[in-house]
């Protein structure tokens, strides 16, 4: 597809310790680097450490990593294709635009682009939400599905941290099922040779299902149905079976497609005897796990579009019903040689399915569109702050704002957003070592939460409807964030508010996040009972944060059995100050809101 448009002159916000880049949305693009020139310098995609997809989903972005009083210049580039990460084919770069003389605006200095007097907006934020104008129904991305380690790890009794891995991995998945509503968990590698699926006798193939049932049985009492990730290929069957991703499966393709074919069929077919087409048909497979990438796929592109052709077939031979997609590749590649390949050969698609870390997942709606796959659902079957296992971010409270920010950008354009994954019990790329040490899991060894389970947590308190808001302000819209909801019926109002930005380095430079610290002014109209109870629930770096808990409590590497008992004990979402009354006046409440960042507040009325 040819390159995006140019996008128009972008509008520049400078506040304190950030400047506000927007623009207008360019049509039919997926997403936008933002460029930065630093003095005379040509310029750049503007990295904030995400260590991944450098592009975003669409405007306003709050440029973070700027040093205050240098010249600076922007420019956006549109990305109509995000295929090879973003690199091409790209839309020119739009005209730069310079950041005002002397910013950060000053007590006297005003913002002559935007308006707005310098002082009085200076680190301040108001949030005004319209509780009776109803925008439509609030979307959860997050509900669809979680991800997980390979599940056969339900089955182990090795212990991490004092507890049994399999016990603990099923005590997370119940957690995020009962808690943050999730239906359904993403099984990583279930073809793998830790479940003994395969093998050959004299030269012909065996099938037994004997593990995989095993580990359904295992999984059923959490509440979660599987997505079926359908890989690695066992040895027996691989092409190259030294090239090992771990212990439960190999990354080659198949040495006999037809032999692959019937193991896919043969598993279909057993499932469908086992749970009913009812209840498959609630379930999904998906096609490989991120062939993109060497450690993953030894095979090559042509390779891996044989192989979902050949599975995706397998797959609606024996059972038609059952939901089928790909090509769930790391960093939004391989997206337009994969519609390709399904439109030439007819072979079955019912979603979409990608991956990216540290950037809200782009909009693949025109994409879709362009290859006649229009309403096709999207779902991004893993995604999170960081790539990087053992990274900060993924303990962090910066971690949970990013969590915030990708849920509200998805909302309403894409079916999934599954948080990559539940449980710290993970052996894929190392068991963890200690309580916190930057494991993708929302829940950490033991099930307590860490900041981005809170995060959904306060999204899933959301009530039925969304409705109207406006944002004004220093950062408002790209720092300061918020997503406000009514219930009609009950006249419960909740609004979720946060404070955060992509870049990673503010967790290392305490004086920058000071300065990005805002106070909010939440202004609610259009309240219709004449008192309510209001509680506010609250996660910053020294509430309701585990790590902060653990500080405090003398944890270093694993909590010792008082330890154990503090943490749990200390284990939910603090409210501040607790709950209070309050009385609208003609419909209206005003709550001020401190927000350092990053930090996320829950505000619930109750009549």
């Amino acid at each position: 597809m040819p390159p995006a448009e140019p996008a128009g002159v972008p509008r520049l916000h400078p506040g304190l310790g950030q400047i506000t880049v927007d623009w207008d949305p360019v049509p039919g693009v997926a997403g936008y680097l933002v460029c930065r020139a630093d003095g005379d310098a040509p310029p750049r995609t503007v990295d904030h450490r995400g260590g991944d997809l450098l592009a975003v989903p669409g405007p306003p972005y709050a440029d973070t990593t700027v040093e205050p009083g240098r010249p600076v210049r922007y420019a956006i580039r549109p990305v109509s294709d995000p295929d090879r990460a973003a690199d091409g084919p790209l839309g020119s770069l739009s005209v730069p635009v310079a950041a005002l003389d002397g910013w950060p605006p000053g007590p006297d200095r005003a913002d002559r682009r935007s308006g707005r007097p310098g002082g009085a907006t200076v680190g301040r934020v108001e949030l005004l939400v319209r509780v009776d104008h109803p925008v439509g129904p609030v979307h959860r991305p997050w509900r669809d599905m979680v991800g997980s380690e390979h599940l056969s790890l339900l089955l182990s009794r090795d212990r991490v941290g004092g507890e049994e891995m399999g016990a603990g991995l099923a005590t997370a998945l119940r957690r995020v099922h009962s808690e943050l509503g999730v239906s359904r968990v993403r099984a990583h590698g279930i073809l793998g040779d830790d479940l003994g699926v395969y093998r050959e006798v004299d030269g012909a193939p065996v099938h037994d299902f004997t593990g995989i049932d095993a580990v359904l049985d295992r999984l059923a009492p959490t509440g979660l149905r599987p997505v079926l990730e359908l890989s690695f290929v066992p040895r027996a069957l691989a092409r190259d079976p030294s090239r090992v991703v771990t212990a439960a499966g190999v990354s080659s393709p198949p040495k006999d497609w037809e032999r692959w074919a019937g193991l896919v069929g043969d598993l279909i077919r057993h499932l469908r005897r086992r749970v009913g087409d009812t209840e498959l048909r609630r379930w999904a497979v998906e096609v490989w796990n991120e062939p993109d990438l060497d450690c993953f796929w030894t095979g090559s592109q042509a390779d891996y579009l044989r192989m979902y052709e050949v599975t995706a077939y397998a797959v609606k031979a024996a059972c038609p019903d059952l939901p089928v997609g790909g090509p769930a590749t790391a960093a939004t590649r391989w997206i337009t040689p994969f519609l390709r390949h399904v439109a030439a050969t007819g072979a079955p698609l019912d979603f979409l399915s990608t991956h990216v870390y540290g950037s809200p997942p782009l909009d693949l709606r025109p994409l879709l569109a362009v290859h006649g796959r229009a309403g096709t659902p999207l779902r991004w079957t893993e995604w999170g702050p960081s790539p990087t296992h053992f990274a900060p971010v993924n303990d962090s409270v910066l971690g949970a704002a990013f969590v915030a920010t990708g849920m509200r950008s998805g909302s309403g354009r894409l079916d999934a957003l599954a948080c990559w994954v539940a449980s710290d019990h993970f052996e894929e790329l190392g068991r963890a070592p200690a309580l916190l040490h930057g494991g993708f899991g929302l829940l950490s060894v033991g099930a307590l939460a860490k900041p981005r389970f809170w995060a959904l947590w306060m999204l899933e308190r959301l009530a039925g409807t969304e409705v109207a808001a406006e944002l004004t302000g220093d950062g408002a819209g790209s720092l300061v964030q918020a997503w406000p909801s009514a219930d009609p019926d009950t006249g419960r109002v909740a609004v979720v508010v946060w404070n955060g930005t992509l870049d990673q380095g503010v967790l290392d430079l305490p004086a920058q996040r000071a300065r990005l610290r805002r106070q909010v002014t939440v202004r609610l109209t259009g309240l219709t009972a004449g008192r309510y109870r209001l509680h506010h629930r609250r996660l910053d770096d020294g509430t309701s944060n585990l790590a902060a808990t653990a500080r405090r409590l003398g944890v270093t590497d694993w909590p010792d059995e008082t330890q154990w008992l503090a943490l749990r004990a200390a284990d939910r979402l603090a409210e501040l100050p607790g709950p209070v009354e309050v009385s609208p006046s003609d419909g209206e409440v005003v709550l001020p809101v401190d927000l350092p960042l990053p930090a996320i507040s829950l505000l619930e009325l109750i009549p």
